[in-house]
């Protein structure tokens, strides 16, 4: 059982709480691998609150290009921010957003783990 503190420290909340069920039946080099990708891809809470401050003030909806959601990125360039409520509301719930797409990238970086070691599974069985 890896340590999910040990890995991956600068996580908190709900997020700490779903990685380390992730985590629990992992071994120690398969947790590190996990985190190394994890780390590299997930997007901290304050950059998003960052980029939607920044979003208030002129350029809206960069939080949503960097959040993977090019089309509402799009819609709020061209409507500034849905006349400026929907970047409101994105300043409440930055949390959440982040969050969402936080999970979206755990569930991506565990399939690719699955896929890596099947792979390796397949080649070892096809060399003997």
């Amino acid at each position: 059982m890896a340590n999910v503190l040990k890995h991956l420290p600068e996580l908190e909340g709900m997020e700490l709480g779903y990685i380390q069920g992730i985590l629990k039946d992992m071994n120690d080099e398969q947790a590190s691998l996990f985190s190394q990708v994890y780390r590299a891809r997930r997007k901290d809470s304050q950059m998003v609150l960052i980029l939607t401050l920044i979003g208030f003030f002129g350029f809206a909806g960069l939080h949503r290009f960097i959040l993977g959601q090019i089309g509402l990125g799009i819609l709020y360039l061209l409507t500034v921010g849905l006349c400026f409520i929907g970047t409101i509301v994105d300043l409440v719930n930055y949390k959440s957003l982040a969050y969402e797409y936080n999970l979206k990238v755990a569930h991506e970086t565990l399939s690719l783990m699955s896929m890596s070691t099947d792979l390796k599974k397949g080649y070892s069985d096809e060399s003997n």
